[in-house]
């Protein structure tokens, strides 16, 4: 599957309508986001039933900023409407494809039980 190109015009609606989302940001004057672009693409190339992003930081810095993006590439994933990953850096294709394993068998239940219990935790 082709990466999408995503705004923020579409970013909520790509978020909600799609099971599984990994985001890229990226710049075109990135040195490591040139070296990450083909290990993403290729990666999206494996997983027909996970959505690739990638947010240019450049023309989107809203929404660059919404999600506080200091450090790019930065790789964010959305299991269900829920960011379940978020780390800057380049990442190797092994441990990209082993992420999107990772992300896939997450128990989405338990992933909302562990967030309540945080959010209680701030409350006190």
């Amino acid at each position: 599957m082709a990466t999408l190109q995503v705004t923020k015009d579409n970013f909520v609606e790509t978020i909600e309508n799609n099971d599984i989302v990994l985001v890229d940001f990226w710049a075109e004057w990135c040195g490591p986001c040139k070296a990450f672009g083909p290990i993403y693409e290729e990666t999206s190339n494996k997983f027909s039933d996970v959505t690739f992003a990638k947010v240019d930081t450049e023309a989107q810095q809203e929404l660059a900023a919404t999600f506080q993006i200091r450090s790019i590439p930065t790789l964010m994933a959305f299991k269900e409407k829920v960011m379940v990953f978020s780390q800057p850096g380049l990442l190797p294709a092994e441990a990209l494809t082993e992420l999107v394993e990772k992300i896939k068998e997450l128990d989405m239940d338990e992933v909302r039980k562990e967030i309540e219990k945080e959010r209680q935790k701030t409350q006190n």
